[in-house]
């Protein structure tokens, strides 16, 4: 290809490219263009979510009442268990279950034949040593009779000095003789006593008045009472007052006093609740999987015998009561605004400490304050939220009553809010 052929190209495609090339400054107004419309957008988009609306609560007047929750069990107020203290084999049982018992009524009999045996062979020999003992007091006399004629003579120089002693000597073995038959006499009546007591517990009865509420006990069974006396019945007392056992939480039991009323529910009946008074707390802790509770005793009337023991029941103890009281929502004290960034007013004039360890915010420390702190909540006026500064008292765990503060019935409290930045 010639020289000035390939110049020509050269200087055309030169000339195209720089007909094709934009100016400067004309890139530049695209760029801020296409910039403001972005921010023009991102404005309205901002300002559209920023539009902050309140959820409110009116703050009320009402009661409010405390209550603590508790599980236990239904239990009578008396449960005895009955055993045999001797020996022997079940010749009768004569209770079943559910059976009204009274006290000293005949629940169960032992073969007594052995027994009666030995108290005739007992009886037999405190008869002996009756006999014995009449026999020495006889033989007492006697010699008694002659160590005083002995003394006589004795005394007169006409009988002999051994015959005095051996006079002497006689009454007093028979002396002692009679003190032995009287030991003797002791003896054998203790023994027959010691029979007839057993005779007497082979009669095994009722220790109280109720009823039946469990037998262990069979005809032909034999009692080996000497290694661990069996429960042969379990008897509860009047059914028609019980008592429900209930294990209350640790945190609870600083609350709680005897005197509280209380409610409880069974499954058995559901939808009916029982009324019940707290008459019993006790010290002695309880302790499963880590977790302390402390037994409380809730007594309950069971005329129409609806509750049988060992019922579970669930029981609410009113440990607090308040009426016409200033009411809040608990959500009203968890809210607070969103937190302020560190140069706003929120961060402003804390310095370098406030950095470096920054403050609870608002919302936790209602959260942690107990009964009696002073608390915040925000109230609605005039379309603007305004912090007020109250006193707590109770709570429920839904409202709480407030004690102080420049809240009034009616006004708005401000529990959470919408949209935002």
């Amino acid at each position: 290809m010639p020289r000035e052929t390939t110049e020509d190209i050269a200087r055309t495609l030169s000339r195209a490219g720089r007909k094709r090339r934009w100016p400067v400054w004309l890139v530049l107004v695209a760029v801020l263009a296409a910039a403001g419309a972005g921010g023009w957008y991102w404005m309205a988009g901002r300002q559209a979510g920023t539009a902050v609306r309140y959820v409110t609560e009116p703050v009320a007047r009402g009661t409010l009442t405390v209550t603590v929750t508790a599980t236990g069990t239904v239990e009578p107020t008396t449960t005895v268990e009955v055993s045999s203290e001797i020996s022997g084999r079940l010749d009768t049982v004569e209770v079943d279950y559910n059976d009204q018992v009274t006290v000293g009524q005949v629940l169960a009999r032992l073969d007594d034949t052995r027994l009666k045996a030995q108290l005739i062979n007992a009886q037999a020999s405190v008869d002996a040593a009756r006999a014995q003992l009449a026999n020495a007091e006889a033989t007492l006399a006697e010699a008694k009779f002659t160590f005083d004629a002995q003394s006589q003579l004795d005394q007169r120089g006409v009988g002999t000095h051994r015959d005095l002693v051996m006079a002497r000597a006689a009454h007093e073995r028979a002396q002692a003789s009679v003190e032995l038959g009287r030991a003797n006499l002791t003896q054998a009546e203790a023994s027959l006593a010691m029979l007839r007591t057993d005779l007497d517990k082979a009669v095994i009865r009722s220790p109280i008045e109720g009823v039946v509420l469990n037998r262990q006990a069979e005809v032909g069974q034999i009692v080996a009472a000497t290694l661990q006396a069996p429960t042969l019945f379990t008897l509860a007392g009047d059914l028609t007052r019980m008592q429900v056992q209930v294990n209350i939480d640790e945190a609870d039991i600083g609350r709680v006093r005897v005197g509280n009323a209380g409610r409880f529910t069974v499954d058995a009946y559901s939808g009916r609740a029982f009324d019940a008074e707290l008459v019993q707390l006790r010290f002695a802790p309880e302790t499963t999987d880590g977790v302390v509770t402390y037994k409380g005793v809730l007594a309950v009337g069971n005329a129409d015998l609806l509750l049988r023991p060992g019922m579970t029941a669930t029981a609410t103890i009113t440990v607090a009561e308040e009426t016409e009281a200033l009411l809040v929502p608990n959500a009203a004290l968890r809210y607070a605004p969103p937190a302020q960034t560190a140069a706003g007013p929120a961060g402003g004039g804390r310095g370098l400490v406030g950095m470096i360890m920054p403050r609870m915010p608002r919302a936790q420390r209602n959260a942690v304050a107990g009964r009696g702190a002073a608390r915040s909540v925000w109230v609605l006026r005039a379309g603007a939220p305004v912090e007020v500064t109250v006193r707590t008292g109770d709570s429920d765990g839904r409202r709480t009553v407030i004690l102080e503060g420049d809240l009034a019935e009616g006004d708005q409290v401000i529990t959470e809010q919408t949209g935002g930045a």
